[in-house]
């Protein structure tokens, strides 16, 4: 279409459109520019409280949310007439659970008070697939969540690596809307196909990518009580649902029909299928320890405090925990194993000829599985959600309703397990812009000739650990304890090192080159 007939078309529709819509579009706008014009200098002046309060606001949203279910079956629901499911018949109110009336005298009872709205409020509760709707919806926000908080922690992190501010100025204070401005720009970003593409596969590849991501958050634990479904093959459930996410990179690649992306796609085949294999047998290890392949019951074991993670228990589940580390890398394609995408040698890698939305279905995909892997190395080895203080010291603090808010906060919670992902997260950002990508074949060779053999001797090692450990021998149950502490005083070392070197920078920070040299918003 010309720019002749486009004005002809556009000028006469301007003319003609409601002038509702512009008083409309004005009054939005100006609530707009107010909002902002309230809200930026507080931001500004107030972000690190802001911050922290909108994280002890999460998990408070969190606790009210398990503390109201608790409250339904303790409460509304008695032991005989607990609801498994939702049975309903048609012309037949009474097979729908409790009724209200039930729920009423139930709260006057408990409570001794009168209630109106609440019953209402609080009997669909009863039904699990009700409590499956409100699970899904959460668990679909933090999983948006994630990728967009991790793509701006990554331009941030690379902007002070390479001596600069990053993201400044998208939404004010440092930033912070830089991730969902982009998201607009690639919703209303054209979605191009290649003529010579297979239609159909390119269409599905990035579905492959990001839904298999998804479901293992279904049997991933923030803690012990924030699940979506308790499963007793939980380690097995998530390690399978993510080796589908190979089949996406594959069908992409070859879909494209583009040399650039059939290319990764062979790389991406070849490095997670043999990644795998190590890491599969890396976190055997933690599950022979404990004697299960429950992540509920893995991080339970190690509620005990530092000493008590599996990482520190001896110094095989120690280089387990390193060798898991650096499978979960390859097979999450980050560098210095990101020869799929490999941007300097080809353009893009698998992804090269998608643009809009499925581009960044792929990104989102890897942004949440590294969340994923960095949550798999926390409660197999670190601790899950327990904090290095044993949970027993806080056992005797009485059973106050608040207590056991402060018990999560101090002990164990779900604030430690989102805490201790992000730290690798950053680890993971942090190594990517350190490192230097390595050779295809380079890559094939640390994990058929040194992490494989590495993690078959561990796992040989733990298990012989794990059986001299059941005997009775009071010299080895010294020796186990002194290798157990050791183990721990250098993981303690390792951990200190890590904000040392932040203070250190943080205190020579006018020292560095660029423009980090200046403050440009308050705590930048």
């Amino acid at each position: 279409m010309s720019n002749g007939a486009v004005n002809q078309f556009w000028v006469p529709w301007q003319e003609k459109r409601p002038t509702q819509f512009g008083f409309f579009a004005g009054i939005i706008v100006g609530i707009a520019k107010m909002v902002y014009a309230i809200g930026a200098p507080i931001v500004s002046r107030f972000s690190g409280m802001i911050m922290i309060g909108a994280v002890v606001t999460v998990c408070l949203a969190v606790w009210a949310h398990s503390i109201v279910f608790h409250y339904v079956d303790d409460v509304v629901l008695s032991a005989g007439t607990r609801i498994t499911g939702v049975e309903f018949e048609y012309m037949s109110p009474v097979t729908w659970g409790v009724p209200p009336s039930v729920v009423e005298s139930r709260l006057q009872a408990a409570d001794g008070m009168a209630t109106g709205v609440l019953k209402f409020l609080l009997w669909p509760l009863q039904f699990r697939i009700v409590r499956d709707v409100i699970g899904m919806g959460g668990l679909i926000g933090l999983f948006n969540l994630i990728p967009v908080f991790t793509i701006w922690l990554e331009r941030k992190v690379a902007g002070r690596i390479q001596s600069r501010l990053g993201p400044m100025r998208v939404g004010g204070w440092h930033g912070w809307s830089q991730s969902p401005a982009d998201g607009i720009k690639l919703l209303l970003k054209e979605d191009l196909i290649p003529d010579d593409a297979d239609d159909k596969l390119f269409r599905v590849a990035p579905y492959f990518a990001i839904i298999p991501v998804l479901l293992s958050f279904i049997a991933f634990p923030l803690g012990a009580t924030y699940m979506f479904r308790e499963l007793d093959v939980a380690l097995l459930f998530i390690l399978g649902v993510l080796g589908i996410e190979v089949f996406a990179v594959i069908l992409s690649g070859w879909a494209s029909n583009n040399k650039w992306s059939i290319y990764g796609a062979m790389r991406e085949a070849c490095q997670m299928v043999s990644y795998e294999i190590p890491m599969g047998m890396a976190l055997l290890i933690p599950v022979l320890c404990v004697g299960s392949i429950s992540l509920k019951n893995i991080g339970e074991a190690q509620a005990g405090g530092w000493f008590t993670w599996i990482a520190f228990r001896n110094p095989f589940t120690f280089l387990a925990f390193v060798a898991y580390f650096i499978a979960s890398l390859a097979s999450s394609k980050r560098a210095p194993f990101d020869l799929p995408e490999a941007e300097s040698e080809l353009v893009a890698g698998f992804h090269t000829e998608y643009s809009g939305f499925r581009w960044s279905l792929f990104f989102f995909a890897e942004y949440a599985g590294m969340f994923v892997v960095s949550g798999l190395a926390v409660i197999m080895f670190l601790g899950g959600w327990n904090s290095p203080l044993p949970s027993a010291w806080g056992a005797s603090w009485g059973d106050a309703w608040y207590m056991d808010g402060v018990r999560g906060l101090l002990f164990s919670g779900p604030i430690w397990f989102v805490s201790k992902c992000v730290f690798f997260l950053f680890v993971q950002i942090w190594l990517r812009w350190t490192l230097p990508r390595v050779r295809i074949d380079q890559v094939l060779y640390a994990c058929v000739q040194v992490l494989l053999p590495l993690t078959m001797v561990l796992l040989l090692g733990n298990a012989a650990w794990v059986l001299a450990s059941m005997s009775d021998s009071g010299a080895w149950a010294t020796f186990a304890l002194v290798c157990n502490v050791v183990v721990g005083l250098v993981g303690m070392g390792f951990a200190l090192m890590f904000p040392a070197i932040a203070a250190y920078g943080f205190y020579h920070r006018r020292s560095l080159v660029g423009n980090l040299v200046v403050d440009a918003l308050p705590g930048s």
